[in-house]
């Protein structure tokens, strides 16, 4: 499966669309220059061609697997890991005190859509990692740090998040790990965690696990769990790897796709573990992981869609089959009408949730840097729309493709079915997509609205400056309609309409970073490639509106019974 690095399609988005040179501009990444940007995405690019997009079928047909204990991976993946690693890609945006380049979240936002596209099952490992190392940051005692962080950073040992529970599911407040205080600042961690991605492997020397538990003195629900880090082995006092804790994986996931990836069900018997952050506060620590592991996850969609377009068009420019209205009477499929409609849309769909990505991570570069609580406000906005527009992307264009391959997309051996099978689970881990809605209008919407109306204003400045922004100065009116109603339902009511009212957020915002492109390059490909989305995609929006203000009563109309008759 070739795959061609969009390192230009991110140059041109950081410079016109997203506003990359006002992150460069603050002090605090003022070493981000475009020429630096340029070279880390270009050797970035290169490695995932040339390095890791060779690994994704081997992955796929040769799974990860447990053998005596020993989770053995897909060959390969060792040597591609040590590349990620080698080059610095695990921990770009990490504090360089502890070895990060210290680089924006905005170019390891690239950079992971690159490794996605090549081997997601492979990109799963660092992207875990990073979200660990801005936990520690944040969250643990200078001594942890100390320890944990430049191994974390140097990819010498990775790391994992542990929160889900057999008996608990997204309700995380009813887990059942424990914590006992062991008397020596040590804790003995016990339970049982399912779905923790790559919770081992067989090339780095530790693996640490960030693991969800309660204190004897934890009260019921989430305000009651504390954090822990639990390393597979514990650290020598020189700081190597010494012996094995008290846990084990006790499997690993048959799973759809993603097979590369070990999914791991975790097993803690009093395992040694250290407390980060404060007793009961445990969420608030792993939420900083969650958040982001939501923005990487949407980038993990993205990465799909791109690899699973390139791999359409391919085929789509070689097929011959039909008769087509060329001069020549036959010519490829791309000449007809139904598949230059799907390749179209598949091409401004990944555009859109690209741009989408690039602007939430500016987002948080801008409020770090800054402290701007208005930036900070915009970020936490944009997340969970970027994570459920992300991945809903990455699954529709995934499924586009292999519907430009027809027939043969159906078999296995051409590759188009993989890019389904691999990002489908992506609208499902670090909460699902209708999760992430709720999220949107529930928690986001406590400020009534003042962040979805700022944005609004921001799309809506964007199509009055240009000449064929009125379908989105129409969207925008009717968007901030559907707001003002949802701020005033009752919660439950907000919840029916969720998910369409995420999609519509994220159909304008699509509408806005294509105007931006079109501005900056009138007639060229960008401005005729936005009047398709325009024209195509953002009418969707009218629709999608005309659900959330439904609210709930009609969703229950059939009696629990009924829904069997």
């Amino acid at each position: 499966m070739p795959y061609r690095a969009p390192v230009s399609e991110f140059a041109f988005l950081m410079d016109h669309v997203v506003g990359m040179d006002r992150v460069a501009a603050t002090e605090k990444f003022a070493e981000a220059t475009p020429d630096t940007v340029q070279a880390v995405l270009t050797e970035a690019g290169k490695m995932a061609e040339e390095v890791l997009a060779p690994l994704n079928r081997t992955g796929d047909l040769q799974p990860a697997r447990l053998e005596n204990g020993v989770v053995r991976t897909s060959p390969g993946f060792a040597d591609g890991y040590r590349a990620i690693a080698e080059g610095g890609y695990v921990a770009i945006s990490a504090d360089p005190e502890y070895g990060g380049l210290g680089l924006p979240m905005s170019v390891t936002t690239a950079v992971n859509e690159m490794i996605a596209s090549a081997c997601l099952s492979l990109q799963l490992n660092p992207l875990m990692t990073q979200g660990q190392i801005e936990a520690l940051e944040n969250h643990a005692s200078d001594e942890i740090k100390e320890l944990y962080l430049p191994k974390l950073v140097s990819g010498e040992w990775c790391g994992t998040m542990n929160l889900t529970e057999p008996q608990a599911g997204s309700d995380v407040g009813a887990l059942r790990s424990r914590a006992e205080p062991k008397g020596d600042g040590t804790y003995a961690v016990s339970g049982q965690k399912i779905y923790i991605s790559w919770g081992d492997n067989d090339f780095t020397e530790n693996v640490v696990h960030l693991v969800l538990a309660r204190l004897p003195d934890g009260g019921p629900g989430t305000k009651g769990i504390s954090l822990f880090l639990v390393p597979r082995n514990l650290p020598n006092a020189d700081g190597s790897a010494g012996v094995g804790n008290s846990l084990k994986v006790v499997s690993l996931e048959h799973k759809l796709g993603l097979h590369g990836s070990p999914t791991a069900v975790m097993q803690y018997d009093g395992a040694t573990g250290w407390l980060v952050g404060e007793p009961h506060q445990g969420m608030a620590a792993m939420f900083t992981m969650m958040n982001n592991a939501r923005l990487g996850v949407g980038v993990q969609g993205v990465g799909i869609a791109e690899a699973a377009y390139q791999h359409a068009l391919n085929y789509a420019l070689e097929r011959k089959q039909g008769r087509v209205p060329t001069d020549e009477g036959f010519g490829t499929i791309l000449d007809h009408a139904d598949v230059r409609r799907m390749l179209t849309g598949m091409k401004a769909e990944v555009f859109a949730a690209r741009a989408l990505t690039l602007d939430l991570a500016v987002s948080i570069d801008l409020a770090h840097a800054t402290g701007d609580a208005d930036m900070t406000a915009r970020a936490a906005f944009l997340t969970p729309i970027c994570k459920a527009y992300g991945t809903d992307t990455g699954i529709a264009v995934a499924d586009m493709g292999i519907q430009v391959h027809g027939g043969m997309g159906f078999v296995e051996e051409t590759g188009a079915a993989q890019y389904l099978r691999d990002v489908r689970v992506t609208a499902i881990y670090e909460g699902t997509n209708g999760i992430q809605a709720m999220d949107l209008v529930g928690r986001k919407m406590m400020d009534g609205g003042a962040a979805a109306k700022a944005l609004l204003a921001e799309i809506a400045a964007t199509a009055s400056a240009s000449d064929i922004g009125g379908a989105l100065t129409d969207a925008v009116a009717a968007l901030g309609e559907a707001t003002d109603m949802l701020t005033g339902m009752e919660m439950n009511d907000r919840f029916a309409g969720s998910v369409p009212y995420l999609r519509a957020f994220a159909l304008a915002l699509g509408g806005h970073y294509h105007l931006k492109a079109a501005m900056a390059e009138p007639g060229g490909v960008r401005a005729k490639l936005a009047e398709s989305f325009l024209l195509r995609q953002l009418p969707e929006l009218h629709s999608l509106l005309a659900q959330v203000r439904l609210g709930a009563e009609d969703l229950y109309a059939l009696r629990d019974d009924d829904f069997a008759a």
